[in-house]
């Protein structure tokens, strides 16, 4: 059975820092595209950030790059996200994910596996 459970949301002030686990049991050993989304009331699902696994290579949204680290820990089956610097328009309920192939790891139609989220807060 496939599952993405999220974990480390919370609220926090802006300029402080939270870290998102991702644990994801199931999915056979395929280097797939595995990202963090984001979504506010109303609004889209908006990529954050996605590794592909199957060479290394990160990708981030323009909102986040520089503030946000995305890692994977292949043995522990963990996705991994470091916010630093957080500003209130972070405020979202995040997303982990699994897509169905590698390449183009922000388009968010590639991905058919969601966990069931976790809530970010961040007050002026």
């Amino acid at each position: 059975q496939v599952e993405l459970v999220e974990s480390g949301g919370g609220s926090v002030q802006a300029g402080g820092s939270l870290t998102l686990s991702c644990d994801v049991s199931g999915l056979p050993p395929r280097g797939n595209c595995m990202g963090w989304f984001r979504q506010t009331p109303g609004a889209e699902r908006e990529g954050v950030a996605a590794i592909w696994p199957y060479n290394g290579a990160t990708y981030y949204s323009d909102a986040v790059k520089g503030r946000f680290t995305i890692t994977r820990d292949s043995a522990k089956g963990t996705l991994v996200l470091q916010m630093n610097n957080l500003e209130p328009n972070d405020t979202a309920t995040y997303y982990c994910g699994y897509s169905r192939g590698g390449a183009n790891c922000l388009v968010i139609r590639l991905y058919y596996l969601w966990g069931q989220g976790t809530p970010v807060t961040v007050s002026s």
